[in-house]
């Protein structure tokens, strides 16, 4: 299996490509910053890197590969692009039989059982979250419009509330449309944990034009 990561050098993207090595997956990682990918490089010497503009790959970057993963991010300031890169990857992509998979945000779990509110609707809209809010919001349409589309073999994962650097918890919680919460009440997904999971379902191919969630159990 032949793997392009956009944004392989970020928190879950270096993941992705560590699980993916570990799992005998032929890797080309992508990113803007040459240092970055020649340090990763270097820890994972099995690996392809490609430094270029995620919006400036062609078809023939993407040529002879099985799956692409989006784990694409920016600063909030320009969070629509999230968006953007998904409708470039969707239309490069039209009945094909590449699989695309997009690292999605917690803001468009239901934050519970009742389904009355998103994450997303429980963050605080004020001046202290607008610099960030706009994450979570444009990682929502990202969902939204990827919802929409019907012919293109994509798939989506999304970490709980909190997403953060970390190794794989020895238990994964796994669900669908819902935030999920382990026994104490901790809403939390590792770097470590999206890796394996994303990596997972690469191999056994679970999910088809669906978006699940994982958390730390």
């Amino acid at each position: 299996m032949k793997t392009f990561i956009i944004g392989a050098t970020g928190m879950a993207g270096e993941a992705i490509v560590a699980e993916a090595v570990k799992n005998g997956i032929k890797v080309v990682a992508n990113g803007r910053n040459v240092e970055k990918l020649t340090q990763l490089k270097e820890k994972y010497p099995a690996i392809s890197i490609l430094e270029k503009d995620a919006f400036s790959l062609t078809a023939d970057d993407f040529a002879g590969m099985d799956v692409i993963v989006d784990a694409f991010s920016t600063s909030p300031v320009q969070a629509y692009r999230h968006v953007d890169l998904a409708t470039k990857l969707v239309a490069m992509f039209r009945n094909q039989k590449t699989r695309i998979a997009f690292i999605l945000g917690a803001g468009s779990l239901y934050a519970d059982q009742s389904k009355e509110r998103l994450v997303y609707d429980n963050i605080r809209s004020d001046d202290s979250t607008k610099a960030w809010r706009a994450t979570p919001e444009n990682q929502l349409y990202e969902l939204e419009f990827l919802r929409n589309v019907h012919n293109v073999n994509w798939f989506g994962i999304s970490p709980a509330i909190s997403f953060v650097p970390g190794q794989k918890s020895e238990s994964i919680l796994t669900g669908t449309d819902f935030a999920l919460r382990n026994d104490n009440g901790a809403s939390e997904t590792t770097s470590g944990t999206m890796g394996y999971a994303m990596v997972q379902e690469l191999l056994h191919q679970r999910h088809e034009q669906e978006r699940f969630t994982v958390a730390n159990g």
